[in-house]
């Protein structure tokens, strides 16, 4: 599909397990990995306090009204310059990256430097006790 100049491979509706799970069931679904920058994510900070007064995790979180695009890495520039163009779109980011990986996890670089894997969503999303 091309959209704006721009090589697409998947758009995804993230509403339902949010942004972890739609990307996990894209990378097992395509037979790759991916890399996600923490620092990268288009967070509000209405949002990020919200999930940490509930305690929950916002990359489960349900996305309505957002979209996940996946494109081909040269058009990533493009296709994001198109999304921003957009007044729906002013907050549109690139994330991360595909890649090979025979394994299909989705990973996340966090804001410390560090690796985490971003697994799927184990029954449904209950709030920290402590």
């Amino acid at each position: 599909m091309r959209a704006s100049g721009a090589d697409l491979h998947v758009l995804r509706d993230p509403t339902r397990g949010g942004l972890a799970t739609t990307l996990n069931e894209i990378a097992k679904q395509s037979g790759v990995g991916m890399m996600l920058q923490e620092k990268a994510l288009p967070v509000t900070p209405a949002v990020e306090a919200a999930c940490e007064f509930l305690g929950l995790d916002p990359l489960y979180v349900a996305n309505e009204g957002k979209l996940v695009a996946i494109c081909a890495e040269q058009d990533a520039e493009k296709l994001l310059a198109a999304m921003q163009a957009h007044p729906l779109g002013a907050n549109a980011a690139i994330i991360g990256a595909v890649h090979a990986d025979e394994h299909h996890f989705v990973q996340m670089t966090t804001a410390f430097g560090g690796r985490r894997i971003v697994d799927w969503l184990s029954g449904e999303q209950l709030p920290r006790i402590c």
